[in-house]
């Protein structure tokens, strides 16, 4: 996922996360802290997504990627590498029209499952990626 869009905090954020889990298989309790002072109340949503292992990364052998996520509802929310945007009505209103955030729970779950190296892989065609780019398709 592009982290162009996040502050520097929040890049080294994940990095110590990273590092974290890597050597003990846990978010200690002072970067949970600091998850949750940056990132607000989505950030407990969204370790709940990234323990029920809801992040799917999907590619194509053209190269491209997308991220699907599964949310609370059951509903699967299209994030798109490349940019940073989410479909759901939270990021619509609490990003986009409210700025009261920089992200929605679906797209930290992107960014915590990568940190924590428990996202989802799957391969599909390019047709179908083509076709899950265009909005009218859900894997």
């Amino acid at each position: 996922m592009n982290s162009e869009f996040l502050p520097p905090v929040a890049e080294q954020l994940f990095r110590d996360i990273q590092k974290a889990f890597l050597e003990t298989s846990q978010i200690p309790d002072d970067l949970l802290m600091a998850l949750k002072f940056v990132f607000g109340p989505c950030a407990l949503q969204a370790l709940d997504l990234v323990d029920q292992r809801s992040v799917t990364c999907v590619s194509s052998p053209s190269g491209r990627e997308a991220f699907q996520v599964i949310g609370g509802s059951g509903r699967c929310y299209t994030c798109f590498s490349s940019c940073h945007y989410c479909p759901c009505p939270a990021f619509a209103y609490t990003v986009l029209r409210r700025n009261e955030g920089p992200l929605c729970k679906h797209i930290l779950a992107v960014y915590l499952s990568q940190a924590m190296g428990v996202t989802q892989q799957e391969s599909v065609s390019d047709q179908h990626m083509s076709t899950l780019l265009s909005g009218t398709s859900a894997l």
